[in-house]
């Protein structure tokens, strides 16, 4: 159970909208509608990042489904239901503990170190998680196999979590409709000859056929899909799409910033030449160099909020500004 906050969190460097993959009911095939849009923050290694889901319902009342909310198949690759935690910052902590053998004092240490604001009992609770995941079996659970059975089929999504380079890889298949985690398993790598197993284990403990699949890009997580699951569709994740779209952007931006900053390393010499003035002039520009040094340190995440971007535009509205200013120094009297 985690502990309730004594403080609010900040806001969210990334903001993503995401929707369920198909606009008519699974079970009925009638149009279902937007019943509510449900908000919801994760922590992740990258930031936080708030999500905005859009819940749909069935309105068919002769159908199964009849007003059951049906979530974004993809809101399960951030973390686990009603998780506050990212299960990327799950699968460090799990490396961490178990491969690296660190106590847990030394795992908030590091997830503190990379920004993720975490208490050392909600380590013990990640870590409680990472242990619950890797001894999860499907055949065990009956309440799934329960839930699986009403909805009469499956829509499967894997995915690789790798915390860091050198790490082993926490590799995660989920059941996207119920939002369950079917199996997860930590291995040294992600070929096509680790991951098609995988599949087939949850394929062969399934009571319900499996009607899609949901992943990256990936080439072997691709191979591994048509070997294990020939004939079964197979469809990227829309927030990869997204994520692959960015990298150049990413990259133009990233050196738009580094030549803007370029331009504006002068300012401690300007500093130190207003030490010991008091005049209404010295204080105008120590507010300039302060705006310029909170410019160059106020980050964004692309694609949606562009750093570089960002930065050129603060630093266009500052230089505005001091044009403005001069001007009217100019037209004093006796100028």
């Amino acid at each position: 159970m985690l502990m309730a906050r004594n403080q609010p969190r900040p806001p969210a460097a990334l903001e993503l909208r995401l929707e369920p993959l198909e606009d008519r009911c699974p079970s009925c095939g009638e149009k279902s509608w937007v019943a509510y849009h449900s908000p919801r923050t994760v922590a992740t290694l990258s930031g936080l990042v708030r999500l905005r889901l859009v819940v749909r319902r069935c309105v068919n009342p002769a159908c199964a489904l009849y007003h059951e909310p049906h979530r974004p198949e993809e809101e399960g690759a951030f973390a686990l239901p009603q998780g506050e935690f990212g299960l990327d910052v799950i699968a460090l902590v799990g490396a961490l503990r178990h491969a690296e053998h660190r106590s847990v004092p030394e795992i908030h240490r590091q997830l503190s170190g990379r920004g993720v604001d975490v208490s050392e009992r909600t380590v013990t609770n990640l870590l409680d998680r990472y242990e619950e995941l890797v001894a999860l079996r499907l055949s065990e659970n009956s309440g799934l196999r329960e839930k699986l059975g009403e909805q009469g089929r499956a829509v499967v999504a894997i995915d690789g979590l790798q915390p860091d380079v050198g790490h082993e890889v926490l590799w995660v298949v989920r059941e996207c409709l119920s939002g369950e985690v079917l199996l997860a398993r930590s291995l040294l790598g992600g070929t096509q000859g680790e991951i098609a197993p995988l599949l087939r284990e949850v394929a062969d403990a399934l009571e319900v056929p499996i009607k899609g699949v949901v992943s990256d890009g990936q080439h072997a997580i691709r191979k591994a899909v048509g070997s294990a699951l020939p004939g079964v569709p197979h469809q990227l994740c829309q927030f990869h799409y997204l994520r692959e779209a960015a990298k150049e952007v990413y990259e133009a931006d990233r050196h738009a910033k580094k030549e803007l900053k370029k331009r504006v390393r002068g300012v401690r010499p300007i500093e130190r030449e207003l030490e010991g003035r008091e005049d209404p002039e010295a204080a105008v520009i120590r507010g300039y160099c302060l705006a310029v040094r909170s410019a160059i340190t106020d980050d964004g995440r692309p694609p949606l909020s562009a750093s570089g971007l960002k930065l050129h535009d603060r630093l266009e509205a500052i230089r505005d500004s001091v044009e403005r200013v001069s001007k009217k120094g100019d037209e004093s009297p006796g100028s």
